[in-house]
């Protein structure tokens, strides 16, 4: 069984930063392309960051230079690094995994999520 666990959300002042994990397991971690997604009260699921099955990254630009998307494939965990956070950053964080082609940063285009880890960036 397929499992994805993110943790790290809390809340945060505009300008700090919070580092987001994805536990994973029930698949070969290091063989897979994941991604961050992220859902704001009354908008649509947005894409963040990205792993291809390369290594490659995506980044959403609303992002560019701030977040860092890395992986530990020892540890079968996905992390975002989340630097300069602004309150347009407030959000539920999931996780997702087994990414089926197409555009990487869409989330239909992906299998398995995580149930999130909310951030909330305010002062």
């Amino acid at each position: 069984e397929v499992r994805l666990v993110e943790s790290g959300g809390g809340l945060v002042q505009p300008g700090g930063s919070l580092r987001l994990s994805c536990a994973a397991s029930g698949f070969t971690f290091g063989a897979y392309a994941m991604a961050w997604f992220r859902q704001a009260p009354g908008k649509e699921r947005e894409g963040v960051a990205a792993f291809d099955g390369h290594g490659s990254t995506t980044y959403a630009d609303s992002v560019k230079g701030r977040f860092t998307i890395s992986r530990d494939n020892a540890k079968n965990t996905l992390y975002l690094q989340m630097n300069s956070l602004k309150p347009e950053d407030t959000a539920m964080y999931y996780c997702a995994a087994h990414f089926v082609g197409g555009w990487i940063l869409d989330g239909g285009r992906f299998v398995y999520w995580g149930q999130g880890t909310q951030v909330a960036v305010s002062s």
